[in-house]
């Protein structure tokens, strides 16, 4: 095993009902922006439960967060904290939301171009304290530090972390997510499972336990996963996945193993290009890395392919992945997504190369020459 240091300060408070402990978590006389997305709170009765429970403090909303949090609107809802001396955040959403959020957070005492934070041009030393209420399971952000950003007009999506961004508390409670549309809960179980993955597809390090927690993670979307999407207001199926999701990325898997996350970046960057959803992007990405690189992946690819799947070889792993993810109702071509798929390879490899992406992945392995190829073989 590496050495490692693990750090995650978040209370996480889980069940049905528990939003009505908003208020025992945020700090008496406190000046609340209330953040969310689309609208979708006003209409699955959690807006109504959330102002209930804060009904004793100043509240000041700000919605309309894209799913992609968008780096102009964030700034927006930045200046009127400021001027409002907001001193507590409340997200109440998703990841994309809760990302939204941490940005947010670092910019408000941030003096300089907050642009800055998402590039990782400084880390954060400053935040406005904030809290959640998740609405969606996949990405983790509700116990982790981590945020991506886009910002459309410069065509970029970057992530930032820092040991301030982490939420003061979660409070997740899956009755939500029987109002969830089968679109999000596919991505919810794809997402949380290829976090997984990211942290777990690399090379054997005598991590023991947090190979045997992430294949219990695996295992669990898998179990669940086509009949989550198909029962939502299954409360034990909606629990287990929200937690799942939770458990992907909360930092607990990944103390002490090499970690991967090529697949997310180069899906960062097709979401960007095409604007199409990350676990989407996930889908179609995954596969083909773990093809073009089943050599330095071996081993744990069969590790993989015998605790979870009770298959033999790698190459047996992977297809059992992609048929999972298919089974779930995901595409795993990108020319599914759009006819001008012929642009990506080229653009996303000069991407990587302006950004001095080198040498990504556990082993340093993936060149923009090789992002290429990888993104030429998903059309």
């Amino acid at each position: 095993m590496q050495n490692f240091e693990l750090y995650n300060p978040v209370k996480l408070i889980f069940g049905k009902g528990e939003i009505s402990k908003l208020k025992e978590n945020i700090p008496e006389g406190s000046r609340i922006m209330m953040i969310y997305g689309g609208g979708s709170i006003k209409k699955n009765g959690i807006y109504n439960q959330v102002i209930s429970a804060l009904k004793d403090f100043e509240v000041m909303e700000f919605g309309g967060i894209e799913a992609n949090p968008e780096y102009k609107t964030l700034m927006k809802a930045t200046i009127i904290a400021r001027q409002e001396q907001i001193d507590f955040l409340l997200a109440v959403g998703g990841g994309s939301v809760i990302d939204g959020t941490k940005l947010i957070a670092a910019a408000i005492p941030y003096d300089g171009d907050e642009w800055d934070i998402p590039t990782q041009k400084t880390v954060p030393t400053q935040a406005i304290p904030f809290g959640t209420v998740l609405t969606i399971p996949a990405t983790g952000s509700e116990m982790n530090n981590g945020a991506v950003i886009s910002r459309k007009e410069i065509g970029e999506k970057m992530a930032f972390g820092s040991p301030v961004t982490f939420p003061k508390f979660s409070i997740l409670d899956p009755t939500v997510v029987a109002s969830l549309p089968k679109r999000q809960l596919i991505n919810g179980v794809i997402d949380a499972y290829m976090h997984v993955l990211e942290q777990y597809l690399t090379y054997p390090v005598n991590a023991k336990i947090q190979d045997r927690i992430s294949e219990g993670i695996l295992q669990t979307l898998i179990e669940i996963g086509d009949k989550v999407i198909e029962q939502p207001d299954n409360y034990e199926l909606a629990e287990s996945l929200m937690y799942s999701a939770t458990w992907a990325l909360n930092g607990l898997i990944s103390g002490g193993v090499p970690v991967d996350w090529t697949t997310h970046v180069i899906g960062h960057e097709l979401t960007a290009l095409y604007g199409i959803d990350h676990a989407s992007t996930l889908a179609i990405i995954g596969p083909n890395i773990y093809t073009k690189l089943i050599d330095s992946k071996r081993e744990k690819l069969e590790q993989y392919g015998e605790r979870v799947f009770g298959v033999k070889t790698a190459e047996e792993a992977i297809a059992k992945t992609k048929a999972f993810f298919e089974l779930l109702g995901a595409k795993t071509k990108l020319s599914s997504y759009t006819d001008d798929y012929e642009k990506a390879p080229a653009h996303i490899r000069s991407q990587f190369g302006k950004r001095g992406w080198f040498k990504l992945g556990e082993k340093g392995l993936v060149t923009p020459e090789l992002v290429e190829e990888i993104v030429r073989m998903s059309f």
